[in-house]
């Protein structure tokens, strides 16, 4: 009995855990232009990014074009098409674009803020230990990351990672149902694993008497 009840508890903290990282994840790709694009329900919008990113990569890695000059070339490219957009204007009945519109929107540096902020408190909580399986199964994740960032360059490691976001997404809503059960098996025998080895090594370690110091 005291397995099943042990079983039960096991599947309980999981599918709250799961519950909760399903939640926090429909909340972040809530409804809106970059969850279509993540979603992939813009398809045509979703493959121009990749394709994108893609051709980016790809003059740097397989023509090895210096970054410099490509943002160099972007620029002049930029400032050619304004001075030729601007100079037609004055000849036409063109209506010269107003310089006080093309200003970056206030909410996104809002937006960025709340999301840092909320990394930074995610952050201090793994670090602090309170959950002992998150906080060992963040260590392993980023030990896994280093040591795949050390067969890679900065630049295959950063197209690899977008590739994950913009593909994984969206494969994990099509098949929501199937992750979800393999990631709670997972995390259920991750955690016997790790109580296991708590009692048959962790709790068999001898520790010394804590003496204490006399007050002078």
């Amino acid at each position: 009995m005291a397995i099943s009840s042990t079983d039960s508890d096991h599947d309980n903290k999981s599918y709250q855990n799961m519950a909760n990282i399903k939640r926090y994840f429909h909340s972040f790709i809530r409804k809106g232009q970059v969850s279509d694009v993540l979603l992939w329900r813009n398809t045509r919008l979703s493959a121009s990014i990749l394709l994108g990113v893609t051709a980016v990569w790809s003059l740097f890695e397989l023509y090895e074009y210096n970054f410099v000059s490509l943002i160099c070339h972007i620029t002049m490219a930029a400032m050619l098409i304004i001075y030729v957009t601007y100079t037609m204007a004055k000849y036409t009945q063109w209506d010269l674009p107003d310089f006080e519109e093309i200003t970056i929107p206030e909410s996104i540096f809002k937006w960025l803020y709340r999301k840092t902020n909320m990394l930074l408190l995610k952050f201090y909580y793994t670090a602090s230990g309170e959950d002992l399986v998150r906080f060992l199964s963040t260590m392993a994740i980023l030990w896994m990351i280093s040591v795949i960032g050390g067969h890679f360059s900065s630049l295959n490691l950063i197209y690899l990672c977008f590739l994950c976001v913009g593909t994984l997404p969206a494969l994990y809503v099509r098949h929501e149902s199937e992750v979800d059960y393999l990631v709670r098996r997972a995390t259920i025998d991750a955690k016997r694993l790790l109580e296991q080895f708590n009692s048959n090594i962790l709790s068999k370690i001898p520790r010394g008497q804590v003496k204490e110091h006399k007050r002078t």
